[in-house]
Parts: structure tokens; C-alpha cells; sequence
């Protein structure tokens, strides 16, 4: 007959944690304590303390602007515009490539660049003017991403024109690159809006004045003054487009009524908007 096995010694974590011990109780009610302490906060102090907080930090967050971050940017451009500003982050570009900016476009945040130069010699990226960029959005080129004018990204957005791996699993498991057919160029046309965390796939054309919602994944062609979301990201709405614009938008085909004895939820649901393509 085999002897019993002898306990588990708990860890002295365990045993502060847990253990009934007086000792182990009165360390747990000194960390709770401890936790809890707080000073007292008069304001007569603390916003003398506040401003001079905000006045170094302006200093120091506008030195590593103007003097670190924006120099180095513009130093990647192939073409630059007038009164291209940046954040205090300095864009991570790898890769050869042509990089070209128009006039008062801002880099908010982070940004990253990747240029394949495997299938042209030179990858370009063009950014129209007063396009904003917010925070910590990736661009992969292996061909040409062009973002046009008025442009509005938001943080978080991902736009490739390649998907960096071939399709193939024997392919892909030998390390090859993708196929050339896949890389297909990416545009974004004027005033557009782009939501936070959007993913914008090869060969996607996101038409001028549209919106694309946050999280959204986008895989073809977006009509102009569309709104749409999900994944794959398909029309939920429509804008009025400016007077001089209207010929960008195609009126949608009139559709015969469905008489309400007959109509379904299912009927219901294949005719909202939400249901229809984003091209």
C-alpha cells in the first residue's frame, strides 16, 4: 500500500494571499492601505503644478516636431508640398519607393510605410493635399497607393495593395512572394473618410466623398458618396453629393412594392439598404 502523498506547501504569495494567519491578514489590510493613500490636492498648487507640466511638455513635444519628426519625413518625399506638418512621432518608412505629398497634408501619430520594391522598381504612394492621418496607420506598397485630396483618416487604419503572401500553401510554405496578379493598386478619391481600424484590401477603389464605417474591411469598388460597414463592408446609406457633383452618383433602380399581406421579415430584410452591395 502506497503512503499518502504529503501536501503542497503553498508559495509565500499564496500563503499572503489567502492564508487565515493574522500576520498574512494584517500585510493584506497594509497593502490595501497603501493602495488607498492618497494625498490631498489643493488647487492653489496643483494647477501652478498642472501649467508648468503643460508648458515643458509643449516645449519638448514641439522640439521633437519640428526638429526631429517633420525633418526626417520630409526627407523621404520625393515630392513635397507647402506646410506639411507631422506629430512628434517619426514615421517608420522601410523599403525604396516615391513618396509624394501635396500642400498642408498632417501626419497625426504614427505612421508606417512599407515599400515592396519586387514588382516595380519604384513603389509610389501619393497623398493628395489636406489630407490628415491620425495614429498608427500602415501602408504596404508594392505597386501604387494613391490617397486624394481632403482625405480624412482615421487611427488605426491599414491600406496594402498586396497581401505580402501567394495564395498558394506550397508556395507560401517555401517562403515565396505573392503573385504579381495579386498586387493591384489601391485608391482612395477626394473627401473621404475613412473610420478607425478600417482594412482596405488590394484593388479596393473607395469612391470621392464616401464613408467608410470603423472596423469596416473593404475588398472592391465603393461608390462615391456611399456609406458602408462591416465585413466585407457593404452599403448601409447614401449622401447628398455638392450641387457640381452629382453626376458621380447613379440613382437606384425604382423597386416594384411589395404588398404588406404578403410581405415577410425575410422580404424586409432583402430589401434594407444594409443588404446591398458597397459597389
Amino acid at each position: 500500500m502506497s503512503e499518502p502523498a504529503s501536501p503542497v506547501r503553498p508559495s509565500p504569495r499564496q500563503w499572503l494571499a489567502g492564508s487565515p494567519h493574522p500576520l498574512a491578514a494584517n500585510l493584506r489590510a497594509l497593502r490595501r492601505g497603501l493602495r488607498d493613500f492618497t494625498l490631498p490636492a489643493p488647487r492653489v498648487l496643483v494647477l501652478p503644478y498642472l501649467w508648468l507640466f503643460l508648458g515643458l511638455r509643449a516645449l519638448v513635444f514641439g522640439a521633437r516636431r519640428l526638429l526631429v519628426a517633420e525633418p526626417l519625413f520630409k526627407a523621404y518625399c520625393t515630392r513635397l508640398g507647402r506646410h506639411v506638418t507631422t506629430g512628434i512621432y517619426v514615421p517608420w518608412i522601410q523599403g525604396k519607393g516615391d513618396l509624394e505629398v501635396g500642400d498642408h497634408v498632417h501626419i497625426s501619430g504614427k505612421l508606417s510605410v512599407t515599400f515592396a520594391a519586387r514588382f516595380v522598381a519604384r513603389p509610389r504612394l501619393r497623398i493628395g493635399a489636406r489630407t490628415d492621418i491620425a495614429h498608427d496607420c500602415r501602408i504596404v506598397v508594392g505597386k501604387e497607393v494613391t490617397i486624394g485630396e481632403g482625405v480624412e483618416i482615421a487611427g488605426g487604419v491599414t491600406i496594402r495593395d498586396s497581401g505580402g503572401h501567394p495564395a498558394d500553401p506550397a508556395r507560401r510554405a517555401a517562403g515565396a512572394p505573392p503573385d504579381e496578379a495579386d498586387v493591384k493598386p489601391v485608391a482612395i478619391h477626394d473627401n473621404a473618410w475613412i473610420g478607425s481600424q478600417v482594412l482596405i484590401l488590394p484593388g479596393s477603389v473607395i469612391g470621392e466623398g464616401s464613408i467608410i464605417s470603423a472596423h469596416s474591411v473593404v475588398a472592391g469598388t465603393v461608390a462615391p458618396y456611399t456609406i458602408v460597414a462591416g465585413n466585407p463592408a457593404r452599403r448601409i446609406g447614401t449622401l447628398t453629393p455638392p450641387p457640381d457633383r452629382a453626376h458621380l452618383v447613379t440613382a437606384a433602380p425604382a423597386r416594384a412594392p411589395v404588398p404588406a399581406a404578403t410581405e415577410t421579415p425575410a422580404d424586409a430584410a432583402a430589401q434594407s439598404p444594409a443588404r446591398s452591395s458597397a459597389a
